[in-house]
């Protein structure tokens, strides 16, 4: 059994290697998958452990088990101990009072946010401007922070930062600075940069992981039906390990998703996100983005775990995400 230290050690202060069954070759091994806490470990699932590791099913629940002993992952809370850590939940406003009034006060922590729409439709401009709002005051709607910016499809334009910064008043340089920006080349490579960013929140600093695009690399590399059900899989671990930082470092990820046209859809809206229930079920909120007239965009809030589905109106310009 681990002993703590001291009555009041910290669960961080804890290495993995001090939880039994974990020697320093089974440590390494995790580490390198991405398994550097107590926390991450006691959160795993027993075949994918046994698997990084190298190990027996029955030596992967012993390690699961200890570690969700030491972090007490297993115990019930009350009602009313989620309503108060609810209430820590941060919110970065978009620059449209609009938009943010329609997903309850701006994109949360704790929190997958995902955008979906055509191209065009404004995706990328709301990853640029919250990689810009998170830096800002929290009188003014931001959280003075840092933000992770992973890049599928090689849309990052430090320019954009630079003109969405000038507008707010901050200076473009360090705005810069406080984006920590990596390309991902593929699916493989971009679960990587997702597991490698909490190198960045476990120093502080960070309250904003964006994925620009989140199913871009799966989809081009998993081509036809017979791949559908490794890619899901594939997605869906990735998917968890987003909502285990989300909770874990109290940061708001903002995904976008592509679309595709469903052919036999004959009346309504033949526009459909990729992912599939996999995404569907997971993304805390879902946000269509759509184009309409004079550089106008359109966004329906089409999933909320507690707010109605709605449409708001916000503008795309030069200066960034604004109000028409």
């Amino acid at each position: 059994m681990v002993k703590k230290k001291e009555e009041n050690t910290k669960t961080k202060e804890i290495e993995i290697e001090e939880i039994p069954g974990i020697g320093p070759k089974t440590a390494e091994k995790l580490k390198a998958s991405g398994y550097t806490t107590v926390e991450a470990i006691a959160v795993a699932a027993t075949r994918t452990l046994g698997d990084i590791a190298e190990i027996s099913e029955g030596t992967s629940n012993k390690i699961i088990a200890e570690a969700r002993r030491v972090v007490s992952i297993d115990n019930f809370v009350s009602a009313d101990q989620i309503l108060e850590k609810r209430k820590t939940v941060g919110h970065i406003t978009s620059g449209s009072k609009n938009l943010d009034d329609l997903i309850g006060g701006g994109f949360e922590t704790q929190a997958v946010m995902e955008v979906f729409g055509e191209f065009g439709s404004g995706k990328s401009q709301l990853a640029h401007q919250l990689a810009v709002t998170v830096q800002l005051p929290k009188e003014k709607g931001g959280l003075e922070a840092d933000s992770i910016f992973i890049d599928s499809e090689n849309t990052f334009r430090p320019e954009r930062i630079i003109q969405i910064a000038e507008n707010y008043g901050l200076d473009p340089k360090q705005a810069l600075v406080n984006i920590h920006y990596a390309r991902a080349y593929n699916s493989d490579h971009q679960i990587l940069l997702a597991e490698k960013s909490e190198d960045i929140l476990k120093k502080g600093g960070a309250k904003l992981l964006i994925l620009d695009s989140l199913t871009a690399t799966f989809r081009s590399e998993y081509v036809g039906r017979g791949t559908l059900a490794e890619r899901q899989q594939k997605l869906g671990r990735h998917l968890r390990k987003l909502h285990q930082l989300a909770d874990m470092y109290d940061i708001c990820i903002f995904v976008t998703n592509q679309v595709s046209a469903t052919p036999d859809a004959f009346f309504g809206d033949p526009t459909r996100p990729i992912g599939g229930h996999i995404l569907g079920h997971s993304a805390t909120m879902r946000i269509y983005l759509r184009k309409s007239k004079q550089g106008r965009r359109i966004a329906r809030l089409v999933d909320s775990p507690s707010l109605p589905e709605g449409e708001a109106i916000f503008l795309v310009t030069g200066k960034g995400v604004t109000d028409p």
